[in-house]
């Protein structure tokens, strides 16, 4: 296995902390992280399109090395308003986004769209009546009291173990993660541990995408979908243990100009998994963007 490239340099942009690879490229790029995540989820990805866009992976708030938020607002909301406010500054971008991070994306392409140039949603958290033993699980530590409890108890077992298990979720073959990245995500998940805001980010990101699932009327994701104006690229891992595949199609049917692919090697974070393969459909996507062309089925 080749050494994977570092991790790209970070630095406070207003409230949140965000890594960037060199300016230079033709066009920007926004990354948006999922539940529990943080900006190096996406170092590989960046990496293999940075010659077409220069990245920017924002650590949302209370996650990563961004601080946690002056209110304590976690919702799907607040952590939309802070893509909006790094689009603001960056200028209209490409906007990616994985599980969490991909409601997130929705609520903003929906809400500003001149400042969305394509959108890639990975393996996205839309709400689904049918949730995996994953999301149920997402829904227990969200439950008040007993979130803190899960949450406490969590902090018990040592990151190692807690690594592995979440690694052998996320990803298709556990087998795949290179020993750098798992070495990099125990070391995080101990710097995390020593946070005093940690848990109460995680408690409440994961009560804001349950919110999410329940919520009715046009601020209701799926409505929100149906409003997105930019060109859409949905990627799922047909063995994504989290997110129902069924989902995609869904999705599909939700977005007005859609390409849907369906991965079979991979699972929830199809980015970290086979990041070469996720960067060839977006460079089309882009380019279809660039000519001003809808993307087609297939």
């Amino acid at each position: 296995m080749a050494e994977p490239v570092p991790h790209w340099p970070g630095r406070m942009v207003g409230d949140v902390h965000v890594r960037s690879t060199p300016a230079g490229a033709p066009e920007q790029a926004v990354f948006v992280h999922g539940l529990a995540g943080a900006a190096t989820n996406w170092t590989d990805l960046m990496d293999e399109l940075k010659d077409v866009v220069t990245g920017h992976a924002i650590d949302l708030p209370g996650a990563g090395h961004s601080p946690a938020p002056a209110d304590g607002d976690y919702s799907v909301a607040a952590h939309a308003a802070a893509v909006v406010r790094l689009l603001e500054h960056v200028g209209p971008a490409h906007l990616f986004g994985n599980s969490l991070g991909g409601a997130v994306c929705v609520r903003v392409a929906a809400g500003r769209p001149e400042l969305v140039r394509s959108l890639t949603l990975i393996s996205p958290a839309l709400p689904d009546l049918l949730p995996r033993v994953g999301p149920v699980r997402v829904a227990a530590a969200a439950t008040p009291r007993l979130g803190e409890w899960v949450a406490g108890r969590l902090r018990l077992i040592p990151a190692e173990q807690r690594i592995n298990a979440s690694f052998a979720v996320i990803w298709a073959d556990m087998a795949a993660v290179h020993p750098v990245r798992l070495r990099e995500a125990i070391e995080e998940q101990r710097r995390r541990d020593d946070l005093p805001h940690a848990g109460a980010a995680m408690i409440g990101s994961a009560r804001g995408i349950v919110a999410e699932y329940f919520r009715r009327g046009a601020d209701n994701l799926w409505r929100q979908a149906a409003k997105v104006r930019a060109p859409t690229l949905i990627i799922h891992g047909r063995h994504d243990r989290l997110v129902r595949p069924a989902m995609a199609a869904k999705a599909a049917r939700a977005f007005r100009q859609v390409r849907l692919v369906l991965l079979p090697g991979a699972g929830h974070v199809a980015m970290m998994e086979v990041p070469r393969v996720v960067a060839a459909e977006a460079r089309r996507l882009i380019s279809e963007t660039r000519l001003g062309n809808a993307p087609l089925p297939g």
